[in-house]
């Protein structure tokens, strides 16, 4: 039987199947609000059959967002247009999951399509942007301010916040942005990490700020939900950078600390980085951390093929595939698995005829 269309269960929610939709920026949103676009494209892939569907990057402030086009969760309106999704999402047997994030010293740039560049204020931009370090992430990006412990503890609280609207909006899952070179993967990274004191330094003092935006979370999250973490698994520029192994650490403390769920990815910290990028290039992450952490992974990056989605699961690297692109080329990706893996299909009734 093709396991990847098999139930999964984490604390008190079953998914239908190991599928998940990984969060996707859309450039879509005016002031954070959620749109017809994010109900009809999150939407679509809950009725395509996929078990978990998780919106875009969702920034936890203003000055956190990627682009002035982010979804954002910083303020109680936010909620009322995303209770819209995943109601929608929900009756269509999947379950909507978040993912929760700050952009660090990689805000306040423009959408793909308009160039991606670093914006000015006047540009629609803003400043300050805030990292770690005062340390830009490459040439023609703004320096930014290096955040103070004051600083950091208030971008800890906004993570709780969102996460506390997240659950009024009624989202199953969270998942905490820790890679990609945003703020939180600023601050495990050797890389773009050059702090003295207890958030710098040592590995203890670089995981400090995303334990405390694990706890600061579940103890507003309850306990029959669960709570993932995408993680940078390597910076690809090891010894000097953060490693797998590192990853590996991490991943058994946050166990400890409520995580259910490492999605592992890998990249982004610094443009210097060669990444091999090919079919299924991150998955023996995945399959390393489980092993060696006793955690639930998730496996991404150019999962193409309902085979190899299958594969990863029979073989116990991973516990769930998140794909992307495969997802916005093929929003029905999960129901034509269940065609080409010989598994009991569940069409929406208005699809029956199709399936």
């Amino acid at each position: 039987m093709a396991q990847l269309l098999e139930a999964f269960s984490l604390r008190g929610v079953t998914f239908r199947n190991r599928v998940g939709v990984s969060p996707m920026c859309q450039y879509s949103s005016q002031d954070g609000f959620a749109s017809d676009w994010h109900l009809v494209h999150l939407g679509s892939r809950a009725v395509g059959g996929a078990g978990i569907v998780f919106t875009e990057a969702t920034a936890v402030e203003p000055g956190g967002r990627i682009s002035p086009q982010d979804l954002g969760l910083w303020k109680d309106d936010h909620i009322s247009p995303l209770q819209r999704v995943t109601q929608f999402i929900e009756s269509q047997g999947a379950f909507a999951g978040i993912q929760l994030a700050h952009a660090g010293r990689k805000a306040s740039t423009a959408a793909p399509w308009n160039g991606g560049a670093p914006l000015e204020p006047a540009q629609g931009g803003w400043r300050p942007i805030v990292a770690p370090s005062a340390l830009a992430f490459s040439a023609g990006y703004a320096v930014p301010d290096a955040l103070t412990v004051e600083g950091i503890g208030a971008v800890v609280r906004s993570f709780a916040k969102a996460a506390e609207r997240a659950l009024a909006a009624g989202f199953k899952v969270i998942e905490i942005h820790a890679a990609h070179g945003y703020l939180i993967n600023e601050f495990l990274s050797p890389l773009s990490n050059r702090r003295t004191d207890a958030y710098g330094g040592s590995f203890e003092n670089r995981i400090r700020m995303l334990r405390e935006v694990a706890a600061a979370i579940r103890r507003v999250w309850p306990e029959q939900l669960p709570l993932f973490t995408r993680l940078s698994v390597t910076d690809w520029l090891e010894p000097q950078g953060w490693t797998l192994e590192d990853s590996v650490a991490l991943a058994k403390i946050l166990k400890a600390d409520g995580v259910d769920l490492i999605d592992c990815s890998s990249g982004g910290t610094t443009p210097d980085a060669r990444i091999p990028i090919g079919a299924g290039y991150q998955t023996a992450f995945a399959a390393r951390i489980r092993q060696a952490s006793g955690v639930c992974t998730g496996a991404v990056g150019m999962i193409t093929s309902a085979a190899q989605a299958d594969t990863i699961i029979r073989t116990a690297q991973a516990d769930l595939v998140f794909l992307a692109r495969e997802f916005l080329r093929d929003p029905y990706f999960a129901l034509h698995a269940a065609q080409k893996l010989h598994a009991k299909t569940v069409s929406p009734v208005q699809y029956g005829r199709a399936f």
